[in-house]
C-alpha cells in the first residue's frame, strides 16, 4: 500500500479540499452542528478507510440523507437522541455485514447506476456553477432539487445575476483553463502536483493579488473557506443519550438511518467500482461492517451518519489515487485542519473548489455514455434517462428508487414476454408443440407460462420440457397441475410432461410418446416419410435436433417397434442414420456393412423390414471419403476384403469407362463412383427379391439412393430409381 504514496498522497490532499466544505456544508443543510460534518467526516476517513475493502471509495457525512437527518432530529425532539438513533444504526448495519445483506448490490441494474453517475455529474456542474461565480449563499453540499430557501437547482441557477462577483469568476476561469490544459504542459515539476492542487493555489494567489491591486475584485470570508476557530475542545462533540433507548421512535429512526444508508453505500459502491480504471472489486459485506463501525463511532461523539459518498470519491479516482491510503489520509488531514490549518484553509475560495467539482461532473457525464447505453436499446436507455431525471428533480435515494422501479416493469415484461421457448415441431407422429422451460422458473413466468397453455388449441400434442431447470417454483408447479387435471382433459390436449422431479410434487405424466403406433406407420406414404427423413437431416445440418426423450421411448417401445424407413449404409462410425436423420428411438431400422453392398443377407433383412415390420421405403444411402470404395480403387483384397471390394468394382468400371467423369478430377470420380454403388446396390436389390420388386412397382414400397456428404452433414437424395 505504501509503494503508492505518490499517488495516494496528493489524491487524498484534493479530496482533503474538496470534502472540508461539503462536510460543513452537510451539516449545515442538516440543521446539526457544525463541527458534526466535520467529526463525520474524520471517522468516515480514518476508520472507515481504514476497515473498508475498496481502495477508492471515500466515505463521509451524507448529502443524501439531509432530510432523514431533519426530520429524524425533529420528531425526536433534540440532537443527543438523535445520536443515539446513529449509534444503533451502525450496530444494526454491522450485523447486516455478518449476515452477507451485501448481496443486494448485486441486483442494481448497471443502466441505473450509469444513470446515478450521470446525474451526479449533471447536479455538480448545475449546483457548482453559483459557487464558481461567487453566488455562495447555499451550502457547499445541498445536493437536493427543492432547497430549504424554497429555490431549486435552476431558479438558483438565474439568480446568479443578483450575487455577482467578478473576482470569483477570473478565478474560475483561470482555474478552468489551467485543468482544461494541464496535460499539455511540458513542466517536470507538475507531473508530480495533482491539477486540482494547482488550482487551490492558483485561486489563492489571485486573491491575494485582488487584495493589493484589485480591491473591487477581492473575495471576502463569505465567498471563502470557513471553518470554525476551535477554542473549547469540549464543545466539539456531543453525545448520545442513552436513557433513551426504549424509545420506540429511536428504533423506527435507527432502522430507517441504517436502511437508507446501507442502501445508498452499497449504490455508491458499484458506482466507485465502475470507474475505477483498474475496475477493482470490493466486498459490499466487510463495507457495511466498516460503515457501521463508522456510525456507531460517529454517533458515539456527535458526528453525522456516514455512508460511501460518490462526490468524494469520484474526486478521489480521478486524481489518480491507487489505494485506500488517500481516503485515510484525506480523514487525517480533516482532523489536523480544524486545529491547525483553519488560518490558512480559510484563505481558498469556494470558486476554486467550485472548479474541481464542475471538472469532475463533466467526467462523470461524459456524451459518450449517453450514447453507448443509447445504442443497446430502449430498455436500456429509459431505465437510464429516468434514473438521470428522478435523482435531478428528487434526491439520490428517490431517484435511485424511480429507477429500479421502472428497470423492474422491465424486468416482469421481458419475463411475460420471452421466459422460456415454445416451438411446433413437425415429428412423425405429427405437429407436436413443445415448451421448454429455462434454468429458473419463478413467480415472474407465471402469467407468460399460464397464457400460453390456455390458449393451446384443442387434440394438441403438447411437451412441456423442464429437464434444464434448477429450479421450479410452486406457483409455477401448480399452474402445470391445473392445466394437467383440467385444461388438457377438457380440451383433450395429449400432454407429455418431461423433467418435473417427483419432490415437486408433480410426476412425470406421459400421454403420448413420440413414437408411431402401427395404424399411424401404415397411413403414411413413401414420399411422405421421404420428407420425414429430409427434414430431419436438415435440423441435423443446422444444429436444431428435436428432443428425443430416450427414456420414454424406451419405455414405449419395450413391446413392440412401429418404424418408417430402413436404411441400408455403410459401417463408417459417421453416417448413423438415427443421428443423421434426427429421429428417434424405433424411428429407423438401420442396416450396415462396409461399402452399402448387397449379399443375401441383407436381402433378407430387407424384405424382413418390408414384409413383417412394415417400412414402406428403403434408403440405399453412400458417403463421401468411404473407406470400401478407396480400398476398391485401390484393389485391396487380402482376406476377406475382396468379397467387398468385388461388389465395387463394377462402379469403378462404369466411371472409368466414362470421359464426362474422368475430366472431373479425383474427388469428382472418387464420389461418382460412390454414387454409382450406390445405384448398383438398388439394381441388385431389384434384380435379386422379386417381393420387393413387386411392391416397388406397385407403388406400395419405395426404394431411394442417397449420399452423405462427411464435411457438411448434408444428406443428397440425387436420384429415384423407377423399375419398368
Amino acid at each position: 500500500m505504501f509503494s503508492n504514496l505518490k499517488q495516494d498522497i496528493p489524491a487524498g490532499l484534493v479530496v482533503f479540499l474538496v470534502a472540508l466544505p461539503l462536510c460543513l456544508g452537510v451539516a449545515l443543510a442538516s440543521g446539526a452542528p457544525l463541527m458534526s460534518g466535520v467529526i463525520s467526516g474524520v471517522i468516515g476517513g480514518i476508520v472507515v478507510g481504514f476497515l473498508s475493502h475498496s481502495r477508492t471509495s471515500v466515505s463521509g457525512p451524507a448529502a443524501g440523507l439531509v432530510t432523514l437527518v431533519l426530520a429524524a432530529t425533529a420528531a425526536l425532539g433534540d440532537y443527543r437522541t438523535f445520536l443515539l438513533a446513529v449509534f444503533l444504526a451502525g450496530l444494526i448495519q454491522i450485523a447486516l455485514g455478518f449476515l452477507r445483506a451485501g448481496f443486494i448490490a448485486n441486483y442494481v441494474p448497471s443502466n441505473v447506476i450509469q444513470g446515478l453517475l450521470a446525474s451526479i455529474g449533471i447536479i455538480l456542474i448545475l449546483k457548482q456553477i453559483p459557487h464558481s461565480v461567487g453566488f455562495d449563499i447555499d451550502p457547499e453540499e445541498d445536493f437536493i432539487f427543492f432547497q430549504k430557501d424554497g429555490e431549486n437547482t435552476f431558479s438558483e441557477l438565474l439568480n446568479i445575476r443578483k450575487y455577482f462577483s467578478w473576482g470569483a469568476v477570473v478565478i474560475a476561469l483561470s482555474s478552468l483553463a489551467l485543468m482544461v490544459f494541464y496535460d499539455k504542459l511540458k513542466w517536470k515539476i507538475l507531473r508530480y502536483v495533482p491539477s486540482p492542487v494547482l488550482v487551490i493555489l492558483l485561486g489563492v494567489v489571485w486573491n491575494q493579488i485582488f487584495r493589493t491591486s484589485f480591491p473591487k475584485l477581492y473575495l471576502t470570508e463569505k465567498h471563502l473557506v470557513s471553518i470554525p476557530n476551535v477554542k473549547n475542545w469540549e464543545s466539539i462533540f456531543s453525545y448520545p443519550d442513552f436513557s433513551k433507548i426504549s424509545n420506540q421512535d429511536v428504533w423506527y429512526f435507527a432502522f430507517t438511518i441504517a436502511a437508507f444508508a446501507t442502501l445508498e453505500t452499497l449504490l455508491n459502491l458499484d458506482a466507485v467500482e465502475r470507474i475505477d480504471p483498474h475496475k477493482r472489486l470490493a466486498s459490499p459485506n466487510r463495507e457495511l461492517v466498516a460503515q457501521g463501525v463508522g456510525n456507531s463511532l460517529s454517533g458515539l461523539i456527535g458526528g453525522l451518519p456516514i455512508t460511501s459518498v460518490i462526490v468524494r470519491s469520484s474526486v478521489n479516482i480521478y486524481a489518480g489515487a491507487s489505494t485506500k491510503l488517500s481516503a485515510i489520509f484525506h480523514g487525517i488531514l480533516l482532523a489536523l485542519s480544524v486545529v491547525f490549518l483553519s488560518s490558512s484553509l480559510n484563505l481558498i475560495p469556494l470558486s476554486s473548489l467550485a472548479v474541481i467539482l464542475i471538472v469532475t461532473g463533466f467526467k462523470l457525464t461524459n456524451v459518450s455514455v449517453y450514447r453507448s447505453i443509447y445504442k443497446k436499446g430502449f430498455y436500456q436507455f429509459l431505465p437510464f434517462i429516468s434514473t438521470i431525471l428522478a435523482i435531478i428533480f428528487t434526491d439520490l435515494l428517490t431517484g435511485v428508487l424511480i429507477g429500479l422501479g421502472i428497470s423492474f416493469i422491465f424486468i416482469l415484461k421481458n419475463n411475460y414476454k420471452n421466459p422460456f421457448s415454445v416451438e411446433t415441431e413437425n415429428l412423425n407422429i405429427g405437429e407436436t408443440i413443445r415448451i421448454e422451460l429455462p434454468n429458473q422458473v419463478s413467480f415472474l413466468n407465471k402469467a407468460s407460462i399460464k397464457d400460453t397453455l390456455w390458449s393451446l388449441p384443442k387434440n394438441a400434442k403438447l411437451i412441456v420440457d423442464a429437464s434444464n431447470c434448477n429450479f421450479i417454483d410452486h406457483d409455477i408447479l401448480e399452474v402445470l397441475e391445473e392445466f394437467k387435471s383440467v385444461v388438457a382433459v377438457e380440451k383433450n390436449i395429449q400432454l407429455n410432461l418431461v423433467g418435473v422431479k417427483e419432490n415437486y410434487e408433480l410426476s412425470d405424466q406421459v400421454q403420448f410418446v413420440n413414437i408411431l403406433d402401427k395404424e399411424a406407420q401404415q397411413k403414411l406414404t413413401p414420399d411422405e416419410i421421404l420428407q420425414f427423413l429430409k427434414r430431419g437431416n436438415e435440423r441435423f445440418v443446422k444444429g436444431k435436433w428435436s428432443e428425443k426423450y430416450f427414456k420414454h421411448q424406451v419405455n414405449a417401445t419395450a413391446f413392440g417397434q412401429n418404424p418408417i424407413a430402413v436404411v441400408l449404409s455403410c459401417i463408417d462410425s459417421r453416417t448413423s442414420p438415427e443421428i443423421i436423420f434426427d429421429a428417434g428411438l424405433g424411428d429407423i431400422i438401420s442396416i450396415r456393412i462396409a461399402g452399402n453392398i448387397v449379399n443375401q443377407e441383407i436381402l433378407g433383412s430387407l424384405e424382413l423390414s418390408c414384409a413383417k415390420i412394415g417400412t414402406k421405403l428403403i434408403v440405399v444411402l453412400g458417403h463421401s471419403n468411404c473407406g470400401a470404395v478407396s480400398s476398391a480403387i485401390y484393389a485391396l483384397k487380402d482376406g476377406n476384403i475382396a468379397s467387398i471390394t468385388n461388389k465395387i468394382q463394377k462402379a469403378i468400371d462404369d466411371s472409368d469407362a466414362n470421359p464426362q467423369i474422368q475430366k472431373g478430377g479425383n474427388e469428382h470420380m472418387f464420389n461418382h463412383v460412390v454414387k454409382a454403388n450406390v445405384l448398383n446396390s438398388i439394381d441388385e436389390i431389384l434384380s435379386s427379391s422379386i417381393y420387393l420388386k413387386e411392391q416397388v412397382d406397385a407403388g406400395e414400397f419405395k426404394i431411394v439412393p442417397a449420399f452423405y456428404d462427411t464435411s457438411s452433414g448434408e444428406v443428397q437424395f440425387f436420384e429415384t430409381i423407377k423399375v419398368k
